[in-house]
C-alpha cells in the first residue's frame, strides 16, 4: 500500500535543507514522488541547476529483508558518482522529522522490459569492490534458511508451501561484491544515457546471486511492475547477466529464494499490507515450479 505524501516537504525539513545546503539555491516549488514503499521523497523544481530529490527517512525499519540505512546511501552515492549509475550526492542532513538525503533527479521513466539491459547494468554494479562496513547478506541454502525461518517466526501463519523447506544443501558461494539488493522496476530509471538505480537505503555485500533474486522475484516485479517476468524475460535476463557461474548458481538457489520472498509478502500481509499476499501466492507457485526444474 503506498503511502500519502503531502505535496511539500514540512517546514522543518525545507529550513533544515536551506541551513545545511546554503550552496543549493532553494527549489521554487516542490512535488511529491510516488512509489517508495519506505521513506517520503520530494521533488524540488530548480531554476538554476538540476532539480533535486529531497528524501526523508522515516526511522530505522524494523523490515526482516530490506533495511532503511540513510549514512548508507549516502556514502554508496558518494563512491558511485562517476559512473553515471547513481544519482549525483548534494548533501546530507538531520531534522526534528528525521533524516534527509539530497540528490540530483534523474529524468526518465520507470523501468517497465528489456531484461538485457538490467543484466548489463547489475553485472557492472557487480564488479566494483564493496566498501568496508556494510552488511552481509544470507549467502547459501543453509543461510537462507535460517533466514527464512527467522521471518517466519515473524509471522502469525505459515504458507502451507513454507512448512517443509527445500533439502537440498548448496554451499556459500565465497564471492563479496556490491549488493543494490532492491533492485525492483521502481528502482530503475531509464532515459537516453541508460539505465541508473536509485534508493541505496540497503546496500550489501556478499553473494551476487541476491541481486538477481530480487530483480527476478514475481512479488516484487507484480509490485511494481503489475506482472511477473515471462519465462522469456527470465531466460533473457540469465543469459545476458556475464558471469554465469553466479547465473547457474541462481537456478540452484531459486527454490530458497522463492521460499524466502514468500515468507517476507506473508509477514507484509500481516503488518498492514494487503498487496502483498498475492505476492505470496506467487513465489510459492514459483518455489513448486523451481523444485521441479
Amino acid at each position: 500500500m503506498l503511502q500519502k505524501l503531502p505535496l511539500s516537504p514540512p517546514l522543518s525539513v525545507t529550513s533544515a535543507f536551506a541551513s545545511a545546503l546554503p550552496h543549493i539555491s532553494p527549489p521554487i516549488s516542490w512535488e511529491a514522488l510516488y512509489g517508495g514503499r519506505t521513506n517520503v521523497a520530494w521533488r524540488g523544481i530548480c531554476c538554476d541547476r538540476p532539480d533535486v530529490v529531497l528524501k526523508l527517512y522515516r526511522g530505522a525499519a524494523q523490515n526482516p529483508l530490506f533495511p532503511n540505512d540513510p549514512l548508507a546511501e549516502a556514502r554508496l552515492l558518494d563512491l558511485l558518482e562517476d559512473l553515471n549509475l547513481t544519482p549525483k550526492a548534494c548533501g546530507s542532513f538531520e531534522t526534528e522529522d528525521g533524516h534527509c538525503n539530497v540528490y540530483e533527479h534523474i529524468p526518465g521513466e520507470t523501468w517497465h522490459s528489456d531484461t538485457g539491459a538490467v543484466a548489463h547494468l547489475m553485472h557492472t554494479l557487480h564488479q566494483i569492490a564493496p566498501p568496508a562496513g556494510l552488511r552481509k547478506i544470507a549467502d547459501g541454502s543453509d543461510e537462507l534458511c535460517t533466514q527464512i525461518e527467522e521471518i517466519l517466526h515473524r509471522c502469525l501463519q505459515t504458507p502451507e508451501a513454507l512448512r517443509r523447506l527445500p533439502t537440498q544443501r548448496i554451499s556459500r558461494s565465497g564471492k563479496t561484491v556490491l549488493l543494490h539488493s532492491d533492485i525492483v522496476p521502481g528502482n530503475l530509471i531509464k532515459n537516453d544515457s541508460g539505465l541508473h538505480l536509485i534508493d541505496w537505503q540497503c546496500p550489501a555485500a556478499g553473494d551476487p546471486c541476491e541481486d538477481i533474486a530480487v530483480f527476478l522475484s514475481p512479488a516484487m516485479q507484480m509490485l511494481y511492475r503489475k506482472k511477473p517476468l515471462s519465462l522469456a524475460e527470465t531466460e533473457t535476463f540469465l543469459a545476458r547477466y556475464a558471469d554465469r557461474e553466479s547465473a547457474e548458481r541462481y537456478r540452484a538457489l531459486a527454490p530458497f529464494y522463492h521460499a524466502r520472498m514468500a515468507a517476507y509478502c506473508q509477514w507484509q500481509s500481516e503488518n498492514g499490507q494487503p498487496d502483498y499476499a498475492t505476492g505470496v501466492t506467487l513465489e510459492c507457485e514459483a518455489l513448486q515450479r523451481s523444485l521441479s526444474l
